[in-house]
């Protein structure tokens, strides 16, 4: 089997047990040896999949892995039907029940200005400059593949970064001036503590995933557009939750967010 093939056979039966709700014990293949071929089986993926990407979450890579990997961030899609309004309600988003989920609060950043085209790379300055909004948010990591984080960043990055959902909270008025990535965030699920943190523990911040992924992307050859989310990275870490938990993330004395986890259902015929 040439490694095309096998790229689309791997792609394939994430896409699969996505669509049926269902687990995989697994890695569904030959597993990949660098990033490049694991960016390769997401991009057959999202191709494959045929849905609109309306966003990118970036993810960090383990400080071991660092200096094999070459990079300390990573990304995947966010299709159009993953992000949703929190505005105050009472959120279901779904997660695969046989698989991985866990909530994270993250910082929520909006393109304001598309990257440049042809511009590879960006200062922080730059990166901020087509930022034109950010929110509090949780990411609603999930995959059919149970011990995805436990293979590690090849694994995320070929099943759409781990992601299967994003809950947008309020808007964070004059972000610039607000200090943002100093804020404490709290995660709490069932109204427990389970992790706190600052935006400012990342490498460069909140700002810096974004730089990461403009100029990640101008090297992938692909476009951004004004309008699309960076969900930033997991300001307090990634905390395992299961269906019928509810996980709430609050930022500072500003937004909080609240969601309920369910259980994914397989797609029916016309989705």
């Amino acid at each position: 089997m040439s490694l095309v093939e096998d790229r689309s056979r791997i792609a394939g039966r994430f896409l699969a047990a996505r669509r049926a709700a269902a687990g995989l014990d697994d890695y569904p293949g030959a597993f990949p040896t660098t990033l490049a071929e694991a960016y390769a089986i997401q991009d057959e993926a999202i191709a494959a999949w045929g849905r609109p990407v309306v966003g990118w979450k970036v993810g960090r890579v383990p400080p071991p892995l660092i200096d094999r990997f070459g990079t300390d961030r990573l990304t995947g899609p966010i299709f159009r039907q993953a992000p949703a309004r929190a505005n105050g309600a009472a959120l279901e988003m779904p997660v695969f029940a046989e698989g991985f989920a866990a909530g994270e609060a993250e910082f929520l950043l909006r393109i304001g200005a598309a990257p440049p085209a042809g511009q590879a790379d960006f200062t922080l300055d730059e990166a901020a400059d087509l930022i034109g909004a950010v929110h509090g948010g949780i990411e609603v990591a999930s995959s059919p593949l149970g011990r995805i984080n436990e293979l590690g960043p090849i694994a995320v990055i070929s099943d759409f970064g781990n992601n299967n959902g994003l809950v947008v909270g309020a808007e964070i008025p004059d972000w610039r001036a607000s200090r943002f990535e100093q804020w404490e965030v709290v995660t709490r699920i069932d109204g427990v503590v389970v992790g706190e943190g600052r935006a400012s523990g990342f490498p460069d911040g909140a700002i810096g995933a974004a730089r990461f992924l403009f100029e990640l992307m101008a090297a992938r050859g692909i476009a951004l557009s004004s309008g699309q989310w960076i969900s930033s990275g997991a300001v307090t870490g990634v905390h395992p939750a299961r269906p019928g938990q509810t996980v709430e993330a609050r930022f500072g004395d500003g937004p909080s967010v609240t969601c309920t986890l369910v259980a994914a259902r397989p797609e029916r015929g016309d989705e």
